[in-house]
């Protein structure tokens, strides 16, 4: 999803985070709750946090984002200068959206054109790999039901896009109840927009992470915080 994206911008640099089950660890079993799969992250993000910067996850992983946010002030640990989520209701809002309804024909439909849409050429035996992936996720996201959600002391932004037929920008008007100030932000393209780099959307993250400062935890007073070396 982010190979088009560029290491850095500037002084901000961008790291995807890889996920159990996917490319590079394929072989790993993949997670069966967003809650679950945040406790599992933190403790790897934990030696990371000494310098500003945000989380930006998109559609399902922007629930992952704010799982992973709210673990960590659980976990007395810097919270996100910034949280981004792009075309996604906000948790209590959930669960919902057209996938839930899908039986493994559809999904396969749906990776079908997915690979189409982002250049690739689909193969029966990639997209049967791909099933149980995009199966797991989404039962991780039926699972996923918060009618209270935590207030996160981060601000976050809202991000939606224009011609996004599965996510419309109206329904993301729930994020403004999970954290600090809640910023909407809708940008040109479809729900797959993301995945080609589009400058507006890289400069939004960069401006407001290379300006930024963790949120420090909870009693911690004080953090110096560095920026990434140029």
């Amino acid at each position: 999803m982010y190979r088009r994206w560029p290491r850095r911008l500037g002084d901000v640099e961008f790291l995807p985070l890889q996920l159990p089950g996917r490319e590079t660890r394929f072989a790993e079993p993949t997670f069966e709750t967003y809650q679950e799969l945040a406790r599992d992250m933190v403790p790897a993000l934990a030696d990371h946090l000494d310098r500003p910067f945000g989380f930006f996850g998109h559609c399902a992983s922007a629930l992952i984002a704010y799982e992973v946010s709210a673990e960590l002030v659980r976990a007395g640990l810097p919270a996100p200068a910034r949280l981004f989520v792009s075309s996604q209701i906000a948790p209590q809002d959930g669960p919902a959206g057209r996938f839930l309804d899908l039986d493994d024909a559809g999904l396969s439909g749906e990776i079908e054109r997915l690979v189409r849409e982002l250049g690739g050429v689909p193969h029966d035996e990639l997209i049967a790999l791909y099933l149980g992936v995009m199966r797991a996720d989404v039962e991780a996201n039926r699972r996923y039901v918060l009618p209270d959600p935590m207030r996160l002391p981060c601000p976050i932004s809202a991000i939606g896009w224009n011609a996004d037929h599965d996510v419309p920008f109206s329904t993301m008007g729930g994020w403004d109840r999970c954290g600090g100030e809640t910023t909407a932000v809708l940008l040109d393209g479809g729900h797959h927009r993301f995945t080609e780099a589009p400058a507006e959307l890289l400069e939004l993250l960069a401006t407001v992470v290379g300006g930024g400062v963790p949120t420090p935890a909870p009693g911690s007073g004080d953090r110096t915080v560095r920026q990434p070396a140029s």
